[in-house]
């Protein structure tokens, strides 16, 4: 599993875009956000689709979501604000 590329996230921009409006994190590089000093949220590509790695207080560390479709990005978006409200 590699880092998307940009041609990954061309197709995640909406999703993007939606998580840019988030108060709370900062975009270092396009895709790749961060919660205070802490890296937060980053994207993959592999044969099976698009991932999103988002890290969870509950977890303690990185949980991998598929984005590939509109559930998972939906599943995303309210995993993300629940971890801000936090």
């Amino acid at each position: 599993m590699r880092h998307a590329r940009d041609i990954d996230l061309d197709a995640l921009e909406p999703l993007i875009i939606r998580l840019r409006a988030l108060p709370g994190l900062v975009e270092k590089k396009r895709g790749v956000f961060y919660r205070k000093s802490k890296a937060f949220l980053h994207f993959h590509e592999d044969p099976k689709g698009l991932f999103a790695d988002v890290r969870t207080m509950a977890a303690g560390d990185f949980e991998r979501i598929d984005v590939t479709a509109d559930p998972g990005r939906e599943r995303l978006v309210a995993m993300v604000m629940a971890e801000l409200a936090t």
